[in-house]
């Protein structure tokens, strides 16, 4: 299998965990958003919690360059060690949210 399909199918497999997580509170649902392209994928949730409005991105990572960029990571644990046990390499990981002078000393690929 290419490295490309493997990303593709790994991001979108953690994604599809994590969506799957009933929530504890509220009537708050998860969903993945894959581009056209399959080379972004966002974790959104929407719903209600009583009378509050609950929207918004957990999780936004694209594929740039044959690197991985987590460009927002909202999950409870991060995302970055599903995707090392899925066999993606560290360098090949930007933590894009971090700035990029210190991006050097997260032990990840810097672009």
């Amino acid at each position: 299998m290419d490295t490309l399909k493997k990303y593709r199918e790994s991001i979108y497999k953690i994604l599809k965990n994590h969506a799957d997580i009933p929530y504890a509170y509220g009537d708050i649902k998860s969903d993945v958003v894959v581009s056209k392209d399959e080379n972004h994928y966002v974790l959104m949730i929407a719903g209600w919690n009583g009378n509050l409005r609950i929207h918004g991105c957990v999780v936004d990572v694209e594929i740039i360059n044959d690197k991985i960029w987590i460009q927002r990571d909202g999950i409870e644990d991060g995302i970055t060690d599903d995707l090392i046990a899925s066999g993606v390499p560290k360098d090949k990981i930007v933590l894009a949210f971090h700035p990029p002078e210190v991006r050097e000393y997260t032990g990840y690929a810097v672009q």
